[in-house]
This record gives C-alpha cells, structure tokens and sequence, in this order.
C-alpha cells in the first residue's frame, strides 16, 4: 500500500501525540520575551515551526526503549526542546552565512531585521538550549548538546574551506553532512534513547539509526536541486548558485571531464548561469540523480535493518514510516 507523505507523517506523530503537546507547551514557554526586538523576532519564528521532525525523534526513540505512559519524561521533553531550538538557532546563522532571505515560505530573520540582530536572536536560542539541556539534570544531555554544537560549526565551516579545493570526492562530502546535518538527528535519537534506558546496545541502535536517518534527509534535500518539476522551495541549481556541490554532481564530475571543469568554476564562484545550467542538465543526463537516489535506499535499508533491535513494534512501525517520509518529503 502506497501511503502519501501527508499520511505519513500522521502515522509518525500518532504515537507521541501526546508528547507533542507537552512539547508545544514548553516551547513556546521558552519562546517569549519584554525585549520588544528579541519578542518580534521569536514571534515570527513560532509562526511557522516545521513538522518538527527532530523533537518526534527523541520521543520516537524514547518510547522504542519503554513504551509505557511515563517514560517520556519532563528530562526528555527538555530534551526535545534543547534540540529543537540548537536546530532552530544553527538555521538563523546558516541564513545569514548564506544571505538567505526566506526560511520555511517566510521572511529569515536577517531578512525581517538585519545580520547583526539575527547573530543575536541565534545566539539567544543556543543559551535556551543549553538552559533545557541543564535542566534535564544529566551531564550525558549538555555533553551531547554542546558535542552537536560543535559538529554544526566544524561542519559548516568544513564546507567553506572545500572552496578552494581542487579535488571533487564523496569522503569530504560525507564528512560535510555527517556534521552539518547527521550529526542532530543522530544526537535527537540518542538523547532519547540514553534517558529511557540504560542499555549500552539500544542507545547506540539509535544513535547509528539517527546517523543513518540524516544522511538520507540531506540526499533528498540534494535531489530536490535538480527537480524543477515540483515546487520543492527552491529553483533548480541552487545549490550550485551557493557554491556547494552535491553528491549527484559529484559522482557526475569524477567521470565527466566537462563537468569537473564546470564543478571547479561551480566551487569557486566563477561560473555563470548558463554554465550551472548546463552542470545541472549534464548530471542529470549522466545518472546523478539516480546515484543519489540508490545511495539514499542503501542507507534507508540500513537504518531499517537497525530496528530490529527496537522492541516496541508500534515504534518500529512509526520510525520505518519515518524513513519512508524522509524519502517521500516534497520538502
């Protein structure tokens, strides 16, 4: 049976709906401010808060430990609402490194106020986070949190400096998402984890699972640069418009001597819109995209083949419709 992301993403949620509300409750507690500019800004932030995919992982992960009525805890909705808000706060900076001017179909928040006030408002959320990671009383939480803090930098800044490289290779890509993007979903799965259980085995499963569950959101968001057929929230090529080179042009440019010449001019910001254009098209032509989309399966199978190790089939069932959406997401 085919289900619809839509569909999915109700069946992700259904066994922590109750969790969620607690969650939304927090959050928005953690949320407000007299400061009239830092309100404004947090406002605008809350007005559109995403599906909240990372804070349903730390629940998801919890309950696959212990699916009883109290096992998420006041520790692990702090814990939630930490990841959330270090996600939310790395999105503010990342929009302001990337001159973004939109974020989830709205203004960012350099767009509605400007660079200097955005570094602030970021700067706000990571001490919220670091506040909800005290609170859970736990030294495992903060380490986790500040260890993903760090990774978000190294990573993004990882990614600044393969700018002036000459070679095109997977490992220093993998490495890019492992820290920019894997590396929350993997702390998300594993916060959860450690404070339902203190089995050594299950914590990891979900750690490795997370990790896994990562990589493939970042190879579907690399897919969605070159599918200009559906409205996924950007133009096609616009990741290379920024200088980044994605898998699917990779794997292009390591055996396309035009492309590699292209992806360099790509890197180092040279290229013109017709020579993107034509990246774009050529790793099309070449099966960019296709050898995206089966590196995405090859992983999806292994963070499937990981739960196994889950007990709770209702969690197992709610994480492999997780997968799915991942794959599924228009967005």
């Amino acid at each position: 049976m085919i289900i619809s992301p839509v569909d999915l993403l109700k069946e992700i949620r259904k066994p922590v709906e109750a969790d969620l509300a607690r969650f939304n409750e927090m959050f928005r507690e953690s949320l407000r401010s007299d400061n009239p500019l830092l309100g404004m800004a947090l406002d605008h932030l809350t007005r559109r808060t995403g599906k909240q995919m990372r804070p349903i992982l730390v629940m998801l992960a919890a309950r696959g430990a212990d699916n009883s009525v109290d096992v998420v805890s006041d520790q692990v909705i702090h814990a939630a609402i930490a990841m959330e808000l270090l996600h939310t706060a790395s999105l503010v900076h990342d929009d302001i490194v990337d001159e973004s001017d939109r974020r989830r179909g709205q203004k960012s928040v350099n767009s509605l106020l400007d660079n200097k006030s955005a570094v602030l408002v970021g700067d706000f959320l990571l001490s919220k986070a670091i506040e909800h990671a005290v609170a859970c009383g736990d030294s495992r939480v903060v380490a986790l949190i500040s260890n993903v803090g760090i990774m978000l930098s190294d990573g993004e800044l990882l990614q600044l400096a393969n700018v002036d490289s000459k070679e095109i290779g997977e490992s220093s890509y993998y490495e890019v998402v492992r820290k920019k993007t894997a590396s929350l979903f993997s702390a998300c799965a594993e916060v959860g984890a450690l404070l339902a259980t203190d089995h050594p085995g299950y914590i990891y499963t979900m750690k490795r699972f997370g990790m896994l569950l990562g990589i493939c959101f970042q190879l579907k968001d690399d897919i969605f640069d070159y599918d200009d057929q559906h409205d996924v929230g950007k133009p096609a090529g616009n990741d290379m418009k920024e200088g980044k080179l994605t898998l699917p042009v990779i794997y292009v440019a390591n055996k396309n001597p035009e492309a590699h010449a292209l992806a360099l001019k790509v890197r180092a910001g040279e290229a013109s819109q017709e020579e993107i254009t034509r990246l774009v098209n050529l790793t099309r032509q070449e099966g960019g995209v296709l050898y995206a989309e089966s590196a995405m399966g090859d992983m999806s199978g292994m963070a499937t083949g990981l739960l196994d190790e889950v007990g709770e089939i209702t969690i197992v069932q709610a994480l492999q419709y997780y997968l799915d959406y991942v794959a599924k997401r228009a967005m």
